[in-house]
């Protein structure tokens, strides 16, 4: 059974494809499964080149496509973050790396950080440990993206909200 308020940061480079697109699933998936106040649910990037920026057309589209709504705007990951998520999911091994070096700097004399672990790891069906950066691409990717993190985002809610909970 998940914690009342789990909360999870899904994080990539510029939070403008694959974690605005995350979070989204992520929220419609436990919404889909009655669970949606149980988790609070957020998105950043690791770098800070479209903060304040909407998510990407192309992931606006593919969501709503699929009945998902994404909100927000782009942020960079903060310090405070690994205080106050309990889980940080990286889209790929880049940015679980640029995670995992601030947080090393965090844990100087502090316990209690959020743990990061990486999205793909969720997906029952990976060949890969990375979720792609649609970014330079076409909108067939940003598709290809959506089922990844669709697949992942179910494997992590089903971790999350443990045995019998759907």
């Amino acid at each position: 059974m998940s914690d009342p308020n789990t909360s999870v940061l899904f994080v990539c480079l510029g939070n403008i494809c694959r974690s605005p697109l995350g979070e989204g699933i992520f929220a419609a998936l436990a919404k889909e499964r009655g669970l949606a106040d149980d988790f609070h649910v957020d998105s950043a990037g690791t770098a800070a080149y479209h903060t304040g920026d909407p998510p990407d057309s192309r992931s606006v589209a593919v969501a709503a496509a699929h009945s998902v709504r994404l909100t927000g705007y782009a942020r960079q990951v903060t310090p405070r973050d690994f205080e106050h998520f309990d889980v940080i999911v990286a889209m790929d091994r880049s940015n679980r790396r640029s995670l995992q070096r601030l947080r090393q700097r965090l844990e100087r004399g502090q316990g209690g950080l959020a743990d990061i672990v990486l999205m793909r790891d969720y997906d029952p069906g990976a060949h890969d440990p990375d979720v792609p950066d649609p970014y330079y691409g076409g909108q067939d990717g940003f598709e290809r993206v959506y089922r990844i993190l669709e697949r992942a985002c179910g494997g992590l809610l089903d971790e999350l909200a443990g045995p019998g909970r759907d």
